[in-house]
Order: C-alpha cells, then structure tokens, then sequence
C-alpha cells in the first residue's frame, strides 16, 4: 500500500531570488526562524541488510540486531531489533536535504535522544524537522547556531526517534 505523508516545506516559499538557497538546496541560517516545521518528504523502507550492514560496519555484536534465532526464543520483540544508532542517523540524514544540504559547517551535539517505539525490518521512516532555537555564532561572523528537533515515526504513526540536534550553519554570502 502506497502511503503518502503531509509535507509542509515552508521555508521554499519564503525563498525568492533575492535570497536564494544553497547551489546544494540547503538553506542558510537566515532562513530559520524558531518555530518553523519541515515534515520531510523523503522516505525510507528499512531493511535486515541495512541493519546487518550497519552492525558489522560498527563492530557491534548484539544479537538483539543481528540474530534471528537469539530475538523469537530470548526477547519480547520475537524478531531484530533495528539498531538504535542507524535509526538516529537515518533520521538526521532524511532532514538534510530539506535543511541544511551544503550549509552545516559543523553538528555541534545531539542531545535528548530516545527510542520510545521500536523500528524493525519492513518499516517505513518518515521526518519531521523543528526550529527550536537559533542564535548567531559569538566567535564566527559567517555562521549561526540552529537547535532543530528530529522526530522519526514509522508508516503507523508511532515515534521511533528523537533527538534535538545543535549544528553550526553558514550565513548567507554578502551580495
């Protein structure tokens, strides 16, 4: 079954040529204001071979994401988990292309990060982006602050993923 998402992508009508976005899409710190909301377009389908994949690419050894047998007969779940830290990337990496795609100079921290609902195989992500806070940078003229809080839900609605992010973002270049 197709499932399509509400997109509210605010900041692209707020855009004109006197202030265009990043040649990458991203937009710069001038165009956040706190309280703007991003319900991201991109989705994503999660996969036993993207939890396999991304487990052994980070050493980690838990049966809880790696083995099938281990989660029907030991766990309450009955199957893999999807691992945590693909879930909070995932989730950072679909707000990207809608936020700050060539402009992020730097993440700064995460913060606040839970997994109040599990994700496993077959589940589909969708985003939602918010603008909690922006300040502009006391030691760099040529950047911002953004506090912007991620939320990850899977295709029934349930929260998977949260964390509020603090990245440092380029200002709009002088004219």
């Amino acid at each position: 079954m197709l499932r399509t998402y509400p997109v509210t992508r605010m900041p692209v009508a707020r855009m004109n040529d006197a202030h265009p976005k990043h040649p990458r899409g991203g937009l710069y710190f001038e165009d956040f204001t706190v309280g703007l909301h991003f319900a991201h377009r991109l989705t994503r389908t999660v996969t036993q071979m993207d939890n396999m994949l991304f487990s052994n690419m980070t050493l980690n050894p838990q049966p809880l994401h790696i083995d099938a047998h281990y989660c029907a007969t030991e766990t309450e779940w009955g199957r893999p988990l999807m691992n945590s830290y693909f879930t909070l990337g995932l989730l950072v990496g679909i707000s990207v292309n809608d936020t700050t795609n060539g402009t992020t100079i730097a993440n700064l921290g995460m913060t606040d990060v839970r997994f109040p609902n599990p994700l496993f195989e077959g589940d589909t992500v969708h985003c939602t982006t918010e603008v909690a806070s922006a300040r502009e940078s006391k030691s760099r003229p040529d950047a911002g602050i953004l506090a912007l809080h991620h939320k990850a839900f899977q295709q029934d609605g349930k929260l998977v993923a949260e964390c509020h992010r603090q990245v440092l973002v380029r200002r709009r270049p002088a004219a």
